[in-house]
């Protein structure tokens, strides 16, 4: 297993629209655990195969305290269930050291394939309402910044620039 590169904003490779996988095999759930690495890591609660430069529709997701409870969907599709919108602060790994105010549904219904390829359903509320929708926007090229004021997304996009500029002439990147 391997820790990945995760891609940072502004990253054009984030705004790739990832593809649906066709078959759940073993490269796939060797992918799902290298995310699953990369995730705990970094760390963090959730993760788009598009933050690791992998344009296919995968996403780990654990949002337990002891980190014992992981998922994973596999073409995820959400359906709003009910509930009215709520907003949370939220930070995103290809963001990092940035958490904004972002309004999503609290309360919807995922399907998607397991990490075997069989479907599943599972309704989600709260912080795993919103870790999967913020996940599937990854996976359709959208970043938690599209949901800010374009100054606080410029703000964002120019300190980051600027600390990736930073660490190139560190040799970090």
């Amino acid at each position: 297993m391997a820790i990945l590169e995760i891609l940072e904003y502004p990253d054009s490779r984030l705004r790739t629209q990832a593809k649906p996988v066709l078959h759940v095999d073993d490269r796939i759930r060797r992918i799902v655990d290298d995310m699953f690495d990369t995730m705990y890591a970094a760390p963090g609660i959730g993760l788009a195969a598009s933050q690791v430069n992998v344009h296919e529709r995968i996403v780990t997701i654990d949002v337990s305290e002891d980190k014992s409870e992981p998922l994973v969907f596999i073409n995820p599709e959400v359906t709003v269930l009910d509930g009215d919108p709520e907003t949370m602060q939220e930070g995103c790994l290809s963001v990092p050291g940035f958490y904004e105010e972002v309004t999503r549904v609290e309360h919807c219904l995922v399907k998607a394939l397991d990490r075997n390829g069989e479907p599943f359903e599972l309704e989600c509320r709260g912080l795993l309402a919103v870790c999967i929708q913020h996940e599937i926007d990854h996976l359709d090229g959208k970043l938690m910044v599209d949901y800010l004021s374009p100054l606080k997304r410029n703000r964002i996009k120019d300190k980051l620039e600027k600390k990736h500029k930073l660490e190139a002439r560190k040799g970090k990147r």
